[in-house]
């Protein structure tokens, strides 16, 4: 059962990585902050916690054993109110960061996670996912406004 109301103004993280490497760099990041920070150590973990639990952004390692992050990205598109993407990766190169955004991700994260950079694209990726709902809204009131 998914928790009740979206929660906009709290920035909820779902770290997926079957690295716990990665799921530590980022609690130290956002450990400061009120954001709320999950993890999954896999495909199959993200996807039942997703279906369970409003996120705002998703960040993800490029391969997961099985899968990838476009496996994440396709389960993404199924959720009322789909969380921004952000794809991580120790090969950050220029045709990862294509392709993320050609298929729909928010942005790459290159590792290891520099702070900045991280609370920058999260923030705007958060930004991002907010500004959706808030048009979603919208057009869901004027429609009912007109009938």
């Amino acid at each position: 059962m998914r928790q009740a109301g979206i929660r906009t103004k709290c920035v909820t993280v779902l770290s997926v990585s079957p690295f716990e490497d990665d799921h530590a760099s980022l609690q130290a990041i956002v450990g400061h902050s009120k954001w709320m920070m999950f993890k999954a150590d896999h495909l199959f973990g993200a996807k039942g916690f997703l279906r369970q639990h409003d996120i705002s952004v998703v960040l993800c390692e490029r391969d997961l054993t099985p899968g990838t992050w476009i496996d994440v990205l396709d389960h993404l598109h199924d959720l009322p109110h789909p969380p921004s993407l952000i794809v991580t990766s120790r090969l950050a190169d220029e045709r990862l960061w294509a392709e993320a955004l050609n298929l729909g991700a928010w942005n790459v994260l290159a590792k290891p996670f520099d702070r900045t950079e991280v609370i920058h694209t999260v923030k705007s990726a958060w930004q991002h996912w907010h500004d959706q709902i808030q048009m979603s809204n919208m057009a869901t009131k004027t429609l009912r406004s007109a009938s």
